[in-house]
C-alpha cells in the first residue's frame, strides 16, 4: 500500500542513451520508505512540446513526495534545454508522425526509470500536451505499463493506423474549451477506445483551454492556451486517484 504525503524527494539529472544520442532526464526519488516493498512504483513524465521544463520537473517532484519514483523523459535528446517554438514545432511534429520513434523513446525512459530503482511491475506514464499524446502512444504500443494519463493532450492518430487492443488503463483529462482538439478527433478517440476494449475514462473541465495545468501559460484564454487553477487542481486529484487504483 502506498503511503501518501510527507515524503521528501531527492532529485537529480540522469543520462541514458539511444544509440549515439544522449538523453538527459530528471529523476525524482521518494526520500523515505514510501512503500511496503523494496522498490516504489514508477511514473514516467512526458513533457510538453518544448522539452524538459519546469512544469514537468515540478510534477516529478510532487509525484516523488507522494511516494512514486518519477522520471521526466528527454524525448528529443536536448536535455535540460527549453526549446524555441520553431524547434519545438519541428521536433514534436516529427515524433507525432514517426510514432514508432516516439514509442521507442518512451520505452527507453521506462527502462531508465527501472534501472534507477522503480518497480518494473508497477509503472505508469503521464504526459502534458505533446506528452499527453505520448502517454496515449504508450498505451497504443502496449508498452509495459499499468496505466497512462493524458493532461490536455492531443488525441488524434493517423486515420490509416488500425485500432488495436489497449491493455493499459487510460485516463484523459481534457479542457472543455480546448480548440486544439477537434470534435472529430474526440469521436475517433472514443471509437478507438471502444474497439480496443480499453478500460478508459475522459474527464472534461469547464472553462479550461489547452495547457490548463501550466502556470507559465498565462491567463488569457483567447490565446488558446491558459492556466486554470481549478482545472489544474482537480485534474491532479483525479490523477492521484487513478494511480492509487493502479498501485494501491
Amino acid at each position: 500500500m502506498l503511503l501518501l504525503g510527507a515524503v521528501s524527494a531527492l532529485a537529480e539529472n540522469v543520462t541514458y542513451m539511444d544509440g549515439e544520442t544522449q538523453l538527459t532526464g530528471y529523476l525524482a526519488k521518494p526520500g523515505g520508505a514510501a512503500t511496503s516493498s523494496a522498490k516504489p512504483p514508477g511514473v514516467l513524465v512526458l513533457p510538453a512540446w518544448k522539452g524538459v521544463d519546469a512544469h514537468s520537473k515540478n510534477s516529478a517532484d510532487k509525484l516523488a513526495a507522494l511516494g512514486y519514483q518519477s522520471l521526466v523523459a528527454d524525448i528529443y535528446g536536448t536535455g535540460d534545454k527549453t526549446l524555441e517554438m520553431e524547434d519545438a514545432v519541428r521536433l514534436s511534429s516529427h515524433f507525432k508522425s514517426h510514432y514508432d520513434e516516439y514509442q521507442k523513446r518512451i520505452q527507453q525512459g521506462l527502462d531508465e526509470l527501472i534501472r534507477c530503482g522503480a518497480d518494473p511491475a508497477r509503472l505508469a506514464v503521464i504526459g502534458y500536451c505533446f506528452g499527453g499524446t505520448g502517454a496515449l502512444e504508450a498505451a497504443r504500443g502496449n508498452l509495459p505499463v499499468r496505466g497512462v494519463v493524458s493532461f490536455h493532450g492531443g488525441l488524434a492518430k493517423d486515420a490509416a493506423r488500425p485500432n488495436g487492443p489497449i491493455k493499459a488503463k487510460v485516463l484523459v483529462l481534457h479542457g472543455a474549451d480546448d480548440l486544439h482538439v477537434s470534435p472529430e478527433s474526440i469521436t475517433a478517440f472514443v471509437n478507438e477506445m471502444r474497439e480496443g476494449k480499453a478500460d478508459w475514462q475522459m474527464i472534461w473541465y469547464a472553462d479550461a483551454v489547452h495547457s490548463f495545468t501550466d502556470p507559465n501559460a498565462g491567463n488569457d484564454k483567447s490565446k488558446g492556451a491558459a492556466y486554470n487553477e481549478a482545472a489544474a487542481r482537480r485534474s491532479w486529484q483525479h490523477m492521484e486517484l487513478f494511480l492509487q487504483e493502479l498501485f494501491g
